[in-house]
């Protein structure tokens, strides 16, 4: 009897298509500013995060998607090559996670939408921080009417907001080049080695592993794949390729027309608009380009918030969170962990009073997301190696080259990266003034301390009556 193949996900995905899912996954407007502070040596950054960070998650996630494919991804995978408590604390991580990162995220559409009424309210901290403020709660709202709402608006908003003024950055700055216009950065083959004789110097690498992280949610389509063992590599390589071509060019259009000491990590994107449509006299499309940049990094927001805490609340099914988190409203929406991690981002987005600058408030926000997020993928690789050992005999439709050694090397190499990242974003970063170095180190330690002891405090004191309640539902 031929066996059935109503539960076999069909192999529908081809290279081109899995690569474009990666790259709306990675590729954020929001990072260009970032990557601009390198000019040219970016090109070795952008290699050493990619064979060091990106390639390694990316075949390990497609391992793990296709051999635990279960509703919960990382949890699942952690939890079954660890344990129920570390798998609890990947997916709280990856939820998290976020938490820091929205305000970043939504400082950069205030910083957008300044352009549309007045510049010089971009650096304003308490216009940057009622913008944060509004906008998440306004978001969170809107995520209380369920998916089908908030997908739309997410779908509307990337091709608006992210294609084309992406796009447009680049194109702009290659007619910059080719026109003879004075560059504020050298294209020298003397440019692209980076100056490494100051561990400040290279504190923004954080940034570009957080840029090249979430690849963990595109492995689960790793099974609709035709060919996964050859395919699937090929995907994450082409969408590494767009995405590095969509940072590099769209960086150095930012680095040709703004000094490196004079970039903002929030405004310069707007910053570089308004110098090239002031060139060609164009001032008139800034307020325009201002508006589709807002919708685009909302419509990033909007996808992100109901995703993580929907993976949160996966884990009430083995009674991880306490009751109170259980609750679902009419369209199936965990109301009262949205509310939760509203007043979360609330309160860490007060750190913007107390940083010198729109732009240190941006960079610290920006490496505690990132410290945290690393400690996750760290779990991850970790779990992947064992479950080689504890569980060899669970199909796995994509499975690493080389049995052991191939595994050992990705993860490895994945988990160095990782800590090297981790523990560089301590350092303050010399491009820019952060103030207080007291503040400065106490908020990242305390923070990322915080954020893991938290889950760990969690599950040592859940109850059987979490269990019960979760299941009755």
């Amino acid at each position: 009897m031929a066996k059935s193949t109503d539960n076999q996900p069909k192999r529908v995905l081809n290279v081109f298509v899995l690569a474009l899912l990666n790259v709306s996954i990675m590729a954020s407007l929001r990072n260009l500013p970032l990557v601009a502070e390198y000019g040219l040596s970016a090109l070795v950054y952008f290699g050493i995060v990619g064979l060091c960070f990106l390639l390694p998650s990316a075949l390990i996630s497609a391992e793990l998607a296709t051999g635990w494919p279960k509703t919960g991804g990382v949890y699942i995978w952690v939890r079954e090559g660890i344990n129920d408590r570390w798998g609890f604390v990947a997916v709280w991580l990856q939820w998290i996670h976020s938490v820091p990162w929205y305000p970043v995220i939504l400082s950069f559409i205030a910083t957008s939408l300044a352009y549309v009424f007045d510049p010089a309210l971009a650096t304003n901290k308490v216009y940057v921080l009622s913008v944060v403020l509004a906008g998440f709660w306004g978001m969170t709202l809107l995520n209380y009417l369920g998916l089908k709402t908030s997908s739309l608006f997410s779908a509307i908003g990337v091709i608006l907001g992210t294609i084309g003024p992406g796009a447009l950055i680049i194109a702009l700055g290659l007619i910059w080049w080719a026109s003879g216009n004075p560059l504020q950065t050298p294209v020298t083959a003397e440019a692209i080695i980076p100056d490494m004789t100051n561990l400040g110097n290279i504190v923004f690498l954080t940034g570009l592993f957080l840029a090249f992280a979430g690849l963990e949610v595109s492995a689960a389509h790793a099974r609709e794949v035709k060919d996964p063992q050859k395919n699937y590599p090929r995907s994450i390589i082409l969408g590494a390729i767009i995405t590095f071509c969509l940072f590099m060019l769209g960086s150095l259009a930012i680095a040709f027309v703004i000094p490196k000491s004079q970039i903002s990590l929030a405004a310069g994107l707007m910053e570089a608009f308004k110098t090239f449509f002031a060139h060609w006299n164009l001032e008139w499309f800034l307020p325009i380009m201002g508006i589709l940049l807002v919708i685009g990094a909302a419509a990033e927001v909007n996808a992100w918030i109901a995703g993580p805490v929907k993976g949160l609340y996966a884990t009430s099914i083995y009674g991880n969170i306490p009751p109170i988190f259980h609750k679902l409203n009419r369209h199936g929406t965990p109301t009262n962990i949205l509310l939760f991690q509203a007043i979360i981002v609330t309160i860490v987005a007060l750190v913007i009073l107390f940083m010198p600058s729109v732009s240190s408030a941006y960079w610290i926000l920006s490496a505690m997301t990132a410290q945290i997020y690393l400690v996750m993928y760290i779990l991850m690789f970790i779990a992947a190696i064992r479950l080689r050992y504890t569980k060899p005999h669970v199909p796995r439709s994509y499975k690493i080259p080389f049995p052991h050694k191939g595994m050992w090397l990705a993860a490895c190499v994945g988990i160095l990266a990782s800590l090297f990242a981790l523990f560089i974003a301590f350092v303050p970063p010399t491009q820019l003034a952060i103030g207080s170095i007291v503040f400065y180190e106490a908020f990242l330690i305390g923070g990322f301390v915080f954020m893991i002891l938290l889950p760990l405090v969690i599950y040592q004191f859940r109850k059987p009556h979490w269990l019960k309640r979760s299941l009755e539902e």
